[in-house]
């Protein structure tokens, strides 16, 4: 008897770990960094839409976790307002609530969209949003709501792009060696994120006054019409030439223009003139030891730099203005570095001289010193003139009265009309106004005669310093 209720005692307890070694198994996890995973990170439906166009793609989520997992809510950031249909686990519906995943398990939703290209945006965005255990995850919703030229990661030849409808960049573009890219005015310019274009051979673009080309993200959305960082930027690599842009507006990229190694001493790399680059998370014009010339631009509120001028070359900026008051993080850098060395394994090596030429230019900002000249010491490794420039500097670190210093104005406002809405213009009391160099304006009149708006500089033959020339109004 005794031996029985051994036994029964026993299998009583070896019952109940069963069971409770059962439960375990099958609680469901709580741990908040036990996340879903997902097939894809981004839905394209990749057709272009030129008729009211249907189609469907699948998304696979995981568990992969050995228990199972709740997720408290699967639902479209748009709601009602969605372009968007889905099928979740074989039920149509835009949103549920508390669906078991089970462990090592997966579900497929079906996602389905609608568009009247002559009703909708050009990109229709949403996304599926999942929470689950306190975390929130998102798969974006990208599809074509207008028609659109559609550039994914190509390589291209020689060609003028077409002025019917926009472009679009996913996965990046490329100008090859010894071909060119022409963009012609009017032309508009979109990027999905982390694209870029990139230039081995020549980039033309050929914008006007009245239709300028405009390269920007492809979140059309008012939130992000200055949202910097949406995409990579314009990047001139090494052995590119010939690059010319005329007014064109680049916005709200990592790196506005970026121009890698490579001078040639007859022409430049890049001609820039009348254009707008503005609001770049990292920096707005970022040169290796390669030949610039810019005429009446404005490069405006970047995260690093407005210009960086590295690793030597030559550069000659005329009535440019160079405003950094960026918003999006606190900045401690100037808006203007130049810099002559490369620093390895903690030692600098002189890469090649710098030659600078700032005429007739605004360079203020939020910081105290918007200026540094970064130079090796080497004899003739770095030669630079500010002539008839506004410039905010600290006097500790810059003496004003060197030579490379030629009738500036120095740490007074140039009072424009709103940093706050990129408006650069000069306000009346401006203290650039009348104060630029006639004489260099009249050696580059092609260039510098008609400012940013075009207006005359030489009307009352009292031109002013910035791509903007005051306009009074009696």
């Amino acid at each position: 008897m005794k031996n029985n209720h051994k036994i029964a005692t026993f299998l009583s307890i070896f019952i109940t770990l069963i069971i409770i070694s059962s439960c375990n198994k099958s609680s469901f996890i709580t741990d908040n960094s036990a996340k879903l995973e997902f097939s894809l990170d981004t839905v394209i439906f990749d057709t272009i839409f030129t008729t009211i166009g249907s189609t469907t793609k699948k998304l696979k989520v995981y568990n992969k976790h050995k228990q199972p997992i709740k997720i408290s809510n699967i639902e479209l950031a748009r709601g009602k307002n969605s372009k968007y249909r889905l099928n979740i686990d074989g039920v149509p519906a835009n949103q549920i609530s508390d669906y078991e995943l089970a462990a090592e398990d997966s579900l497929y939703i079906f996602v389905e969209v609608t568009i009247d290209p002559n009703q909708d945006e050009m990109l229709e965005h949403d996304s599926i949003i999942f929470f689950t255990n306190g975390n929130t995850q998102d798969i974006d919703l990208v599809s074509f709501g207008q028609d659109v030229h559609l550039i994914n990661g190509e390589i291209i030849e020689t060609q003028t792009w077409e002025t019917d409808k926009p472009y679009l960049i996913y996965n990046s573009v490329m100008v090859d060696t010894l071909h060119t890219l022409t963009i012609p005015a009017g032309q508009s310019v979109y990027f999905h994120k982390n694209s870029y274009l990139y230039v081995l051979g020549t980039l033309v673009v050929e914008g006007t006054l009245d239709n300028p080309v405009v390269f920007q993200g492809d979140r059309l959305e008012d939130l992000y019409d200055n949202w910097a960082g949406q995409w990579g930027g314009i990047r001139f690599l090494s052995g590119s030439n010939n690059n010319y842009i005329n007014y064109a507006e680049i916005k709200n990229a990592r790196i506005g223009i970026e121009v890698d190694t490579l001078v040639n001493n007859d022409a430049p790399t890049l001609f820039i003139s009348n254009s707008v680059i503005k609001n770049h998370s990292l920096t707005g014009i970022y040169a290796l030891a390669t030949y610039i010339v810019a005429t009446n631009c404005v490069i405006a509120d970047c995260g690093i730099y407005n210009v960086g001028l590295f690793l030597g070359g030559t550069y000659s900026f005329f009535n440019c203005t160079l405003s950094n008051n960026y918003k999006w993080a606190t900045r401690s850098t100037p808006a203007l570095v130049f810099n002559n060395y490369l620093t390895v394994d903690k030692v600098d090596h002189f890469w090649g001289p710098l030659q600078a030429y700032f005429s007739n230019t605004i360079i203020y900002g939020g910081v105290d010193n918007e200026f540094y000249a970064d130079a090796f010491n080497i004899e003739g490794g770095m030669s630079y003139t500010f002539d008839h420039c506004l410039l905010k500097l600290d006097l500790k670190q810059t003496d004003t009265s060197l030579a490379m210093f030629q009738n500036c104005i120095v740490n007074k406002t140039p009072d424009f009309v709103s940093t706050e809405d990129f408006d650069f213009h000069l306000d009346t009391v401006s203290n650039a106004v009348d104060k630029a160099n006639i004489e260099v304006i009249n050696q580059n009149l092609p260039f510098l005669q008609y400012d940013l708006d075009g207006n005359d500089r030489l009307s009352d033959e009292k031109p002013d310093i910035g791509a903007y020339e005051r306009q009074f109004v009696f």
